[in-house]
């Protein structure tokens, strides 16, 4: 799914690309009034590249995300087809079992993630994290004369730092699925996680919508507290810019 998805925003980059090099225009001389800054909402497909079979086999439902950012954009006065974007804000994931308990408040040193298949489970369960992230992104904007109307692109990078880790279980039922007690359970730790993570993003779109994709360089766990597992996204962003 990763692999398409980025395959598919390249190919979409390509085509744009070829599409406007037959325009030439002095843009060191043209004076765009636009907005320098703007909000940035993106919803997601969220997963894990790198999960060993004990964790693919036990996902359940859509993993989703939604990142909120506000960002300042600074266009090149040499051609403001090109501009820098930078900001901060936060992004959120929330990655959904079956029948699994996830240790996350564990004494151990490696996070554990237990199969519940013979014994009481969460109907609902789930793992969420939210980190505080600053994102930069080199940005290309094909006819900002038209910018609401125009193919845009950009690469970038994000780093953040984790704010939240935690698992929340609503509706405990037996091995046949009968309810034993519809209450909640959240429990919240971070000891097993990389508290700082450095992203790649690439963005491509027309006017106010884009597809993006974001996949995590840091491990999402610390050496030793289990697989080299590597958040990533894929999903629709809406903005300014």
């Amino acid at each position: 799914m990763k692999k398409i998805a980025f395959v598919l925003i390249a190919l979409i980059s390509f085509t744009a690309v070829s599409a406007q090099l037959k325009q030439k225009k002095d843009w060191s001389k043209v004076a765009i009034d636009r907005a320098g800054d703007h909000i940035m909402l993106q919803f997601s497909y969220d997963n894990w590249s790198g999960k060993p079979d004990s964790i693919k086999n036990r996902l359940k439902g859509l993993p989703r995300g939604f990142n909120f950012y506000v960002m300042m954009n600074k266009p090149f006065k040499s051609d403001p087809r090109w501009s820098i974007g930078f900001g901060l804000g936060v992004s959120s994931s929330n990655i959904y079992f079956k029948k699994t308990s996830i240790g996350i408040t564990s004494i151990g040193t490696k996070l554990p993630f237990t199969n519940l298949d013979s014994t009481n489970y969460f109907k609902k369960y789930k793992m969420a994290t939210t980190f505080l992230e600053a994102p930069i992104e080199l940005r290309y904007t094909f006819d900002p004369e038209n910018e609401g109307k125009s193919w845009k692109v950009a690469v970038g990078v994000k780093v953040g730092t984790m704010l939240n880790a935690h698992t929340k279980g609503k509706t405990l039922v037996n091995k046949n699925g009968a309810t034993l007690n519809a209450y909640t359970e959240k429990e919240s730790k971070k000891t097993f996680f990389n508290t700082t993570r450095l992203a790649a993003t690439a963005r491509v779109g027309i006017g106010h919508f884009s597809l993006f994709g974001a996949y995590s360089i840091t491990s999402f766990l610390k050496d030793g507290a289990g697989p080299s597992l590597h958040p990533y996204q894929v999903g629709l962003t809406i903005s300014g810019l």
